[in-house]
């Protein structure tokens, strides 16, 4: 039986919801990743084919498609259950959860980095190279495994 302690209603909260939950939020952070994985990818091949009228035009869709109705939508719940999560249990006060949150708020700057990208592809003027978006490409892939790490052995 988890022993959740509810912070905002001042009682455990039911295992059933505290499930229902982290369900929630492996699922919404699984759809996040695959969003900050893949748009550098696309950015790499839009970058590669900046030239060709179709594909730019194309590829913005594909962008805009994935940003705002999968990554977006994904970051705001694995947010909303992650911090529901943690209000429910005492790991606000650990320092792994600290370092794990400092970790989220890292990737989360990177997802709105990317979301800048998306408008310079749309304004034409994107000035990076395909190298340096598959070098980005990496960032979310560091910021998760050191999120895994924390968060399977909550070490301090």
């Amino acid at each position: 039986m988890l022993k959740n302690w509810c912070g905002w209603c001042g009682d455990k909260m039911p295992e059933t919801i505290y499930l229902a939950l982290k369900s929630l939020h492996v699922i919404a952070i699984i759809s996040w990743m695959a969003g900050l994985l893949y748009l550098p990818r696309l950015f790499v091949y839009h970058v590669e084919n900046r030239d060709e009228n179709k594909v730019h035009t194309l590829f913005s869709i594909m962008e805009r498609r994935l940003y705002h109705f999968i990554m977006m939508p994904a970051m705001v719940v694995s947010w909303l259950t992650g911090l529901a999560m943690m209000v429910s249990a005492p790991w606000y006060l650990s320092g792994w959860m600290h370092f794990k949150l400092l970790l989220v708020v890292l990737m989360t700057a990177f997802h709105f980095y990317l979301g800048f990208f998306r408008k310079v592809f749309l304004a034409g003027s994107v000035t990076k190279s395909s190298k340096f978006f598959r070098i980005i490409n990496e960032i979310p892939t560091i910021l998760m495994i050191g999120i895994v790490i924390l968060v399977i052995y909550k070490a301090f």
